[in-house]
């Protein structure tokens, strides 16, 4: 069943837990792929340090400044596409969750061949493709944006109506993956890492790996 916007109507640190179990499915005209959410983390606006939106409304971010139940998809590192949901922020600013990590549910031939980069499968999965373990079809932001070929021409999309290619589930209730949630610090962030609101499946095998942000060290140059 499709979430309604209402859902996406609250902060983000309330929507967050609540996204776990839910189904986020893209589909496009090479099929459809649908990912089983089983880690999150939500972002504040202006009191979150680690938001995009802690200093306004620029080009980049300006759908999280719009109404909730929409896609704000990011690059990043030069390389990778990352996806939020957007939720309801204060007044003048914004909140988003971000889809850290899931499990394959459907599509998963189509999903190994965005992951490797190879052409829309046609006939048995690839040797290279087996190789990759279901667990790690969608273990991370950026993995999890790769199986369900998310990038920014699907940012903006609205994940509340039938019509979207990107569309958001209500959770089946499957019980491999209705344990308990647990919180911890933000992964890959600079600034208020420390705040929990990663959420997570305890003990999923998708469940991304946690790594601290570690600061970049400046190369010092000798004269």
């Amino acid at each position: 069943m499709l979430i309604p916007r209402d859902f996406f109507a609250r902060p983000s640190v309330e929507v967050a837990p609540d996204l776990l179990g839910c189904v986020l499915e893209h589909e496009t005209a090479d099929g459809l792929v649908a990912v089983e959410l089983t880690e999150v983390e939500a972002y504040a606006g202006r009191s979150d340090p680690a938001s995009h939106a802690y200093r306004g409304k620029t080009k980049r971010n300006a759908v999280m400044f719009g109404p909730p139940g929409h896609a704000y998809v990011y690059f990043t590192y030069g390389m990778h596409f990352c996806v939020n949901m957007v939720c309801l922020g204060e007044q003048g600013s914004a909140s988003a969750v971000l889809l850290r990590a899931g499990a394959i549910i459907a599509g998963e031939d189509l999903a190994r061949a965005r992951r490797t980069r190879g052409p829309v499968p046609e006939g048995p999965v690839s040797e290279g493709r087996a190789r990759i373990a279901p667990r790690d079809l969608a273990r991370g932001p950026a993995r999890l944006c790769q199986a369900l070929g998310i990038d920014r021409a699907l940012d903006g999309a609205d994940v509340c109506v039938a019509g979207s290619p990107l569309r958001m589930l209500s959770g089946a209730g499957n019980p491999a993956r209705s344990g308990k949630i647990v919180t911890g610090p933000r992964v890959g962030v600079s600034s208020a890492a420390e705040i929990p609101w990663r959420f997570w499946y305890e003990g999923d095998p998708t469940v991304s790996l946690y790594r601290a942000h570690v600061p970049r060290q400046r190369k010092l140059v000798t004269p």
